[in-house]
């Protein structure tokens, strides 16, 4: 009778697992099909997508053409730079320096720069770590940020379409360099105006600027460039095997091409503000990230500490803060902990565009299920219904697996 039991709860644990299977394999291919449809011959050339939990990967796929012309499919390891959502893996360096010893957020930012940035308003009040990690340093972006900051990979490229302000490789410069240029009094670029006319720590103003200048600060801290430190204490843990700060440390045969339109290439470009939103990596390697992030959120996490973890989510901003707060389901400037976006309704992640890229990455706090999506087409114009439908498509299907 023992032995039958056993058997019956065996076979009734297969029945179980298989019906799972056939469930979330159907909830798999209602997605596709879903997504397949708004790829079509539409305006987004090629997209790829993810839905994940603690416990790993639940949905991944891509769509559409990482080279139209050569009618190579974009995959979910296809490769291309995420925009702003690079600002994230800035915050969780930063926390794991300061768990290292090597910094605290609350320091002054000039206990470590190699030169000195002081609001030229308010000379007294130090800038922390902290204020640049939330926004509220009073450093704003400048024009230099779009003028200076965008260099071609190439000098020459063909048919594809050079932006106005994409500089001739031989104009690239390095962070610091460029930083200390905008940010220094003595800098060719310095203005008055690049600092806003509240006090440090008072206003939300989102700064690029201010982001790249976290990373340079974490280099001179540790001793060790921002691409080493992220690869020794990100990307190895977690395997993700195709991430990388430039086209050197990636396989460049996997990167997408980038169009400004349906039928217009994009000429590739470095950023040289690069840790504000050059990464470059894929669907299947972010997916890992945002796993491991909703881990720490549930503390559960490995790549920090449960405390380091909790200050990454601790929000930094109230309504002072804010002139106008949007309390939209995915505003991720609603508030702010160390580099990480919160809306108002309790999702948590970061947005990212850059010239012909449009990424998204969020996960619900209440289920700790997240997804992301990486679009390797330009949306002003065209694109914009298609990007809505491909995230209502993952909203609808992310808590059914």
């Amino acid at each position: 009778m023992i032995a039958q039991k056993i058997s019956s709860l065996i076979l009734f644990s297969m029945l179980i697992g298989s019906t799972y299977a056939q469930t979330n394999d159907s909830i798999s291919n209602k997605l596709t099909n879903e997504l397949e449809q708004i790829a079509g011959d539409g305006p987004i050339v090629g997209f790829s997508v993810a839905i994940v939990n603690e416990n790993g990967m639940l949905y991944e796929n891509g769509f559409g053409f990482a080279d139209k012309k050569a009618n190579k499919k974009y995959t979910k390891n296809t490769l291309q730079n995420i925009g702003s959502i690079s600002k994230t893996f800035i915050g969780m360096a930063l926390l794991k320096a300061q768990e290292l010893g090597k910094l605290d957020l609350d320091d002054d930012i000039n206990d470590y720069l190699p030169f000195e940035v002081v609001h030229p308003k308010f000379k007294n009040t130090p800038i922390t770590i902290r204020q640049l990690a939330s926004h509220t340093s009073g450093i704003m972006d400048p024009s230099e940020y779009e003028r200076k900051g965008y260099i071609l990979k190439e000098a020459e490229n063909g048919d594809a379409k050079e932006n106005g302000n994409f500089l001739p490789p031989n104009e690239m410069m390095s962070l610091g360099e460029y930083l200390e240029a905008i940010l220094s009094e003595d800098g060719k670029w310095y203005k008055k105006k690049t600092f806003s006319k509240y006090t440090p720590g008072g206003m939300f103003n989102y700064s690029n600027i201010g982001a790249g200048l976290a990373a340079l600060l974490l280099e001179q801290a540790t001793e060790e460039s921002f691409p080493e430190f992220t690869q020794k204490h990100i990307f190895d843990p977690l395997e993700m095997t195709s991430t990388g700060w430039s086209f050197d440390a990636i396989d460049f045969s996997m990167h997408s091409k980038l169009y400004a339109d349906a039928d217009t290439e994009l000429a590739f470009y470095k950023l040289v503000n690069y840790p504000d939103g050059g990464l470059i990596t894929s669907a299947h390697d972010l997916a890992k990230y945002l796993s491991e992030i909703i881990n720490g959120y549930a503390g559960n996490g490995t790549m920090l500490s449960a405390e380091s973890f909790k200050i990454l989510f601790t929000p930094q901003l109230t309504d002072e803060n804010h002139k106008d707060r949007s309390d939209k389901e995915y505003n991720d400037e609603y508030n702010m902990g160390v580099f990480m976006g919160m809306s108002s309704k309790g999702q948590i992640g970061h947005t990212g565009s850059d010239p012909s890229v449009v990424t998204f990455m969020f996960f619900n706090e209440k289920t700790k299920t997240g997804k992301l999506v990486l679009i390797n087409t330009e949306l002003v114009k065209k694109g914009i219904e298609e990007f809505i439908a491909i995230w209502r498509a993952l909203i609808a299907s992310e808590d059914k697996f």
